[in-house]
């Protein structure tokens, strides 16, 4: 699909502007030392703003497949020993909050009444690999009428209960635009079911717009803030936004 600039996103891949050096060294598992970091954290940065405010529209939408085009698995992956699993599901509920005229703790009978969203399309991995799948949730925007944003939100930040084996917990942030947009949703169901633990069960943030390591499972908390959060991935080297 062609940018209105005249550039296709395959156009700005090939000139580096989104795929640049950064997110290749940060797959590779390295930052560049001491001499190269502050170097490519720039390009990061820049690649952020090109995605954020040159590629990114609302109006541009994921391609959407048929169920019958479904791949027959999609590889699962969390950052602990084992996949994580709630102790005691029915106690479980979203924190809606930062800065919102209105924080929320919504269950998942609560979220599932509100507007449903599904879709099947491509989920593509920063190792590479993509296959379709069908997913089904409330669109974040409609949690964001919910609690009232002030002027002040630029990111939100997602926490999770997945936590790796020395503790640390995943959590990646966005820019609010792309939270937005209208193929975000808090997805509860994967494949015409419920989502199970697999996959992020009881609710997982899922768009066809960002890579998957930017997807996060087994959520706890959504926050507005002003401040562009971090993230496990991120933190580690990963582009901070990460999008398609």
């Amino acid at each position: 699909m062609a940018d209105p600039s005249g550039l296709s996103r395959r156009d700005f891949f090939r000139l580096g502007l989104v795929a640049g050096p950064a997110a290749l060294v940060a797959a590779c598992g390295w930052d560049g030392g001491a001499a190269l970091r502050p170097r490519l954290s720039a390009v990061s940065r820049l690649n952020d703003w090109v995605g954020e405010h040159v590629l990114l529209s609302s109006s541009r939408l994921a391609r959407t497949y048929p169920e019958s085009a479904r791949s027959r698995t999609m590889p699962n992956y969390h950052v602990g020993d084992s996949t994580p699993m709630l102790a005691d599901p029915a106690s479980w509920a979203l924190n809606v909050g930062g800065l919102v005229r209105k924080p929320a703790r919504l269950t998942l009978e609560q979220l599932q009444a509100l507007p449903r969203t599904s879709y099947t399309v491509k989920h593509h991995c920063v190792e590479g690999w993509t296959t379709i799948a069908s997913w089904a949730g409330v669109p974040l925007a409609a949690i964001a009428a919910l609690v009232e944003p002030t002027d002040r939100a630029r990111y939100v930040r997602f926490d999770s209960f997945d936590r790796d084996p020395q503790g640390t917990a995943y959590s990646n942030g966005w820019d609010l635009k792309s939270a937005m947009h209208p193929q975000t949703i808090l997805a509860y169901g994967f494949n015409g079911r419920p989502i199970m633990p697999d996959h992020g069960a009881p609710l997982r943030l899922y768009s066809p717009i960002k890579l998957g390591y930017k997807l996060t499972k087994y959520l706890t908390a959504v926050t507005f803030t002003a401040d562009r959060p971090g993230g496990y991935w991120e933190d580690q080297g990963y582009p901070w936004f990460g999008g398609l």
